[in-house]
């Protein structure tokens, strides 16, 4: 597996894969192409096109043209599928006598990251993690006594604690500036923002009421901040983006955390989000809002778990219930828009790992279905998914919602 700096990233919403993957693709062509090169376009393909617009795909597309002072015409097939994967764009630049000087096709597959055709060296990162089943690192644990989080630490090296404390900051502001923000979300659904609202409402109620309502909170605080643009960490992606920050910065608050106990959770959730990326998908495109949502949620529970003193068997299974309850979970955003129902289902994951994190703990950390059998699965039922429920806005909430 590869270092977990490549699945938290800091960027700009509202999307991971429609707004950061191809603003990096549009940055990788224009390094490549000649100076003879005047005119240039793209055209999206799949899921790129389907829900573009509301991903602002194009928007960030135009921007990094812009920034070189050169124009660029976008071309929309939504109906056309490449084949190695939904997310995907061809670049094109022509001279002045409209020649064609230079070509690239870029698949963003999800978190950020993208691959160029033709170019296996591309978006890959060195394997740095010898072993990527869960199974298997449980049992190191086991055997050598050390936390997930040492196991992370060994692969990494000492550097990643300064860069998970730059994602650890970063989370906190997109909570505290999402708390600080009313009014609506940009885009056609006029949707009101909540997170301000659920935080005085939580802070007039006691103990358990009070809990859950401040977790939903900090996760709509962030979800909103990333539909409207804002600087968030993708925890697997932008979509999924406020479940682990919501739960940490929950924990975080109401028992007074050092920091350094935050960063060792944020290193075992991106160790579980790790696995989901090497053994399956974390692209909404290619297995649906299971490997957004779910694997954001399965990373929290692990994170909270850890918090509260579970063992390597107890964080497995708390990671384990955390996405087995979101398989099968479409991805339907309505109007293309990473809004309804993006935004309440992070609030709800959010809940659900707390949730699931209790429920490990009462236990002895023994249970049937193994993370790695539910990855295997979760991937299988994301190939099994039709098209339509995978980010194309075709299917479920966001049928007829782009006409």
């Amino acid at each position: 597996m590869k270092s977990i700096k490549e699945l938290y990233k800091i960027g700009k919403g509202p999307s991971s894969s429609h707004t950061m993957g191809p603003q990096s693709a549009a940055q990788e062509f224009l390094k490549r192409v000649p100076e003879s090169a005047v005119r240039f376009e793209v055209t999206l393909y799949g899921s790129l096109a389907a829900t573009g617009k509301g991903h602002m795909t194009d928007e960030a597309i135009i921007n990094v043209f812009k920034e070189h002072g050169h124009d660029i015409e976008i071309i929309w097939r939504p109906e056309t599928f490449l084949p190695y994967h939904p997310n995907a764009m061809t670049f094109k630049a022509y001279d002045r006598e409209g020649e064609q000087v230079s070509e690239l096709t870029v698949y963003s597959v999800g978190g950020g990251a993208i691959k160029i055709e033709g170019d296996p060296e591309s978006a890959e990162s060195p394997e740095i993690y010898g072993i990527n089943k869960m199974s298997e690192i449980v049992d190191y644990c086991q055997r050598t006594g050390k936390c997930y989080w040492e196991y992370v630490e060994e692969c990494e090296g000492p550097d990643i604690w300064p860069y998970l404390s730059d994602v650890w900051a970063v989370m906190r502001k997109s909570v505290e500036d999402g708390l600080a923000q009313e009014g609506r979300l940009p885009g056609p659904l006029n949707l009101r923002r909540k997170a301000a609202q659920y935080q005085v409402k939580a802070e007039g109620y006691r103990d358990n009421l009070r809990s859950r309502g401040l977790t939903f909170a900090y996760a709509l605080a962030v979800s909103e901040q990333n539909a409207s643009g804002g600087m968030i960490v993708t925890a697997p992606t932008c979509g999924s983006s406020g479940v682990v920050p919501g739960v940490l910065y929950h924990i975080w608050k109401s028992r007074n955390l050092p920091e350094m106990k935050v960063l060792r959770a944020l290193a075992t959730a991106g160790l579980i989000g790790n696995i989901v990326k090497q053994n399956a998908s974390i692209s909404g495109a290619e297995v649906g809002c299971q490997g957004e949502v779910g694997v954001a949620c399965a990373m929290a529970a692990a994170a909270a778990c850890q918090l509260f003193g579970g063992s390597p068997s107890q964080i497995e299974y708390a990671a384990e219930m955390g996405l087995e309850h979101h398989l099968g979970m479409t991805c339907d955003p309505v109007c293309g828009l990473v809004q309804i129902p993006c935004i309440e289902r992070n609030a709800y994951a959010a809940a659900r790992a707390l949730d699931a994190n209790i429920y490990a703990s009462f236990s002895d950390g023994e249970h049937r279905v193994s993370f790695d059998k539910l990855v295997t699965v979760m991937k299988e039922t994301g190939h099994d998914l039709p098209s339509l429920y995978k980010e194309t806005g075709e299917g479920g909430l966001a049928k007829g919602s782009l006409q």
